[in-house]
């Protein structure tokens, strides 16, 4: 079996660096019904054509009235006023009422000229068609002004804002049905290897089925991507290329998982120079050294390790952050909390970074990592750390600082979140 050596192993954060460079936002954007657009973000501002609420109208259920015709209302002395009618939300806007006089209405209900404040139903009393008072009502009491949401012209949404439900609210209260946002990131998924079968074939001798497919999908949907996963190709270096020539022609962004290292059926190295330019080939981490990246043309093309835990692990803290900047976002949505270790875990002696994968529970946290061919030791990791080259085994006991996993890449523990501080695009 013949092996080719590494060239100069980047260190992670020029790697990252390299591949947020070359990884630009996506440029495409389409109009959706506000309905359908939480989670999405604004590709242009949105701006109110008019102001909300677009007339004064009461606040709560009760009586509208002049506050002056209360002035020094008490409840030996009560002011008695007569009731001329009843407003509702949906009324059109109702006439003067006339000195001396109230109205009923309802919450939202439009104030009527005459009236400017509104007293509420448990602080009066009706008899036969007379309001009695018996306490002042100020100018404004449970009133909403023209514009007290906000008034016209008042920018609801920025360019690369993120619509949240309460975002989306008030761009439906201001009568906006659809808005204007960045296309989701296109990702192919491309795993390669003679072994590898789709979930769900019947395995021959030697074969196993393909999971790298899902967990990147997985990730890259949740992350906001639109996602299209291939059958395997098998280690043939023209049908390969072949492949991935076909699969870069509509994506952003292709994962090719599996020969990306050194072996003599290692294809990748030698496929992506001739795609365009080589970002790079290794990084000084473990696991996920044999990890490679090219640009060709407008589409990132990223050859992963085909170990499933080495792979998702460089999904995690290498092609999370890349997505999240071309999806306008900014940053991964990655949280940083000291843990102490309830386990000791021994660092391979060597000059590489090394990811180990945490699960933690209260504050506390226990190395979970087995081997880079154990998925499953990926399970109950709800967090990681990257250390640096040359660390020390871990002990039980020491303090770090973990890089917590939200939902639905992880279980986070809710008291866990709360004692969190937010990190964007740190690894």
């Amino acid at each position: 079996m013949k092996m080719r050596p590494f060239g100069r192993l980047l260190p992670t954060d020029v790697a990252l660096a390299r591949l947020l460079s070359a990884a630009p936002p996506v440029d495409r954007h389409e109009r959706i019904p506000v309905e359908e657009a939480v989670g999405r973000r604004s590709s242009l501002r949105v701006v109110a054509p008019h102001a909300v609420p677009p007339f004064r109208r009461a606040s709560w259920d009760g009586y509208a009235v002049a506050a002056a015709a209360t002035r020094g209302a008490t409840a030996a002395r009560p002011v008695r006023l007569r009731l001329v009618g009843e407003v509702y939300a949906e009324s059109p806007t109702p006439s003067t009422v006339a000195p001396g006089c109230a109205v009923a209405i309802a919450t939202g209900g439009p104030l009527p000229p005459g009236t400017d404040g509104v007293v509420i139903f448990e602080e009066v009393d009706v008899a036969d068609g007379t309001l009695v008072v018996s306490k002042p009502v100020r100018p404004g009491d449970r009133v909403s002004e023209a514009g007290d949401d906000f008034a016209r012209g008042f920018h609801l949404a920025e360019r690369d804002d993120l619509l949240t439900p309460p975002r989306l609210g008030a761009i439906a209260a201001a009568g906006i049905d659809s808005v204007d946002v960045w296309s989701r990131p296109r990702v192919a998924i491309l795993p390669n290897g003679n072994e590898l079968r789709r979930p769900g074939a019947r395995l021959s001798p030697g074969a196993i089925h393909e999971s790298n497919n899902t967990s990147l999908a997985s990730l890259a949907l949740a992350l906001g991507a639109e996602v299209t996963t291939h059958d395997p190709v098998p280690d043939d270096e023209r049908w390969i290329e072949a492949v991935v020539r076909r699969a870069i022609r509509d994506v952003d962004l292709l994962l090719v998982t599996g020969g990306s290292s050194v072996g003599e059926h290692d294809y990748l190295p030698a496929i992506f120079p001739r795609l365009g330019r080589l970002l790079f080939h290794g990084i000084a981490v473990r696991p996920g050294k044999p990890t490679l990246a090219v640009r060709a043309g407008r589409t990132l093309v990223i050859g992963m390790p085909g170990h499933p835990t080495s792979c998702l692990a460089n999904g995690l803290w290498l092609v999370a952050p890349v997505l999240a900047r071309m999806a306008h976002a900014g940053g991964v949505p990655w949280a940083d909390q000291p843990v102490v270790l309830t386990e000791p875990y021994e660092v391979p002696t060597s000059s590489l970074a090394t990811v180990v994968p945490l699960e933690v529970r209260g504050g506390r946290a226990r190395p979970t990592f087995r081997s880079s061919a154990s998925l499953t030791s990926l399970i109950p990791a709800n967090a990681y750390v990257l250390l640096p080259p040359h660390r020390a085994a871990l002990r039980k006991g020491d303090v770090v600082t973990a890089r917590l996993l939200p939902a639905p890449f992880a279980d986070v523990p809710v008291a866990s979140v709360g004692r969190a501080t937010r990190r964007r695009n740190a690894i």
